[in-house]
């Protein structure tokens, strides 16, 4: 009886990939992935009046403690979008939300 198994390599990175994608895992990565990319990219101090933060569909809702964070925030809200992008890698956030 001859072995199932593939006689081709194949990469640790593209089995990880293959197992995300047929268990359906890579939604619940990037949500991981988006919550500490906005901890680290924003620093401690937004990081201490951030109460809770969702990521769904691409949209991005955190909510904050503070009113005038929140209002001084919506001014960068492109530029927030753009830097938590490019430190994921990849094009997942499509739209803040500050609540």
């Amino acid at each position: 009886m001859k072995n199932k198994r593939a006689n081709e390599e194949q990469s640790m990175k593209d089995l990880v990939e293959m197992f995300k994608n047929k268990h359906r895992l890579n939604p619940g990565l990037d949500k991981v992935d988006v919550e500490n990319a906005w901890m680290t990219q924003l620093g401690p101090a937004i990081k201490n009046y951030t109460d809770e933060i969702k990521f769904r569909n691409t949209v991005l809702t955190v909510h904050l403690s503070s009113s005038t964070l929140r209002e001084e925030l919506s001014y960068g809200r492109e530029r927030i979008i753009k830097t938590l992008n490019e430190s994921l890698g990849k094009e997942l956030i499509s739209k803040l939300i500050l609540r």
